[in-house]
């Protein structure tokens, strides 16, 4: 009896190179939009702590007449 196989197709090296080229220009162009997010949100962050101490700040003053010595 003759024993039938099935061809199985797989990726050309071509066309895994060709996918890894396109990631890796969707990265580079991905990475510095993310870092300026980040960036952002870091930056909200730090104005909003220095919103929040300048208002104890304010209290404080307002309870002792003067600002605390650190």
């Amino acid at each position: 009896m003759k024993t039938v196989r099935n061809k199985v197709a797989g990726f050309t090296l071509i066309e895994l190179l060709i996918v890894v080229a396109i990631i890796g220009i969707l990265a580079s162009v991905s990475i510095p939009i993310f870092r300026d997010y980040t960036l952002r949100g870091y930056n909200s962050a730090a104005n909003s702590d220095l919103r929040n101490f300048k208002s104890q700040m304010e209290a404080a003053f307002a309870e002792q007449q003067s600002y605390p010595v650190f």
